[in-house]
């Protein structure tokens, strides 16, 4: 049976920071609004209070939780277990895209290690926790990090990447606005 918390607590903390992926859910508002779920990796997620968490968004081929975000600032956040003991949490609330034109960006972008083409931090102020069971979830073993993200970042280069941004992810597959200018 599911549950519901007021906080994050070292135990959900903990499991959190155990997880080596986890997922990232917004929609638009438009009833004929795609709905986006997005797959997110490396070391790029950081608790940063009882009811915060921020990932560091890198530059991908598309913006559309950015874009969800300045549209309506919903947003999920879903950890699975895939390990022996089996669970499901998921972080719901109000998200934000904290790009490098922004006053919080170098603060928010320290807690990470160096990563390359990072375009925003996307913030989110947890309003809802809730844990499910996860038994219908599968198990399976982490094997390690991939490292193609960083051979095309570093192929493309910082003008290589600012062209992609331009080309992808000023706004969204719907046409929602996506950053405000280039990272890079």
């Amino acid at each position: 049976m599911g549950k519901t918390y007021a906080s994050l607590d070292d135990r959900l903390k903990s499991f959190i920071a155990a997880q080596q992926l986890f997922f990232v859910g917004s929609a638009a508002l438009a009833a004929d609004g795609f709905v986006n779920i997005s797959p997110k990796g490396l070391d790029t997620l950081r608790i940063l209070d009882d009811r915060t968490v921020a990932y560091a968004d890198l530059t991908g081929s598309g913006i559309e939780t950015v874009a969800h975000l300045k549209e309506n600032g919903r947003m999920v956040m879903m950890f699975c277990s895939f390990g022996e003991r089996p669970l499901i949490l998921r972080l719901h609330g109000r998200g934000e895209a904290i790009e490098k034109q922004s006053p919080d960006f170098e603060r928010l972008r320290a807690l990470f290690p160096e990563l390359p083409a990072v375009r925003a931090i996307l913030r989110l102020s947890i309003e809802r926790i809730a844990d499910s069971c996860g038994w219908g979830v599968p198990r399976y073993e982490y094997q390690g990090t991939r490292d193609q993200y960083f051979r095309y970042a570093e192929r493309l280069g910082d003008e290589g990447i600012r062209k992609a941004q331009l080309e992808s992810n000023m706004t969204s597959v719907q046409g929602l606005p996506g950053l405000a200018e280039p990272s890079i």
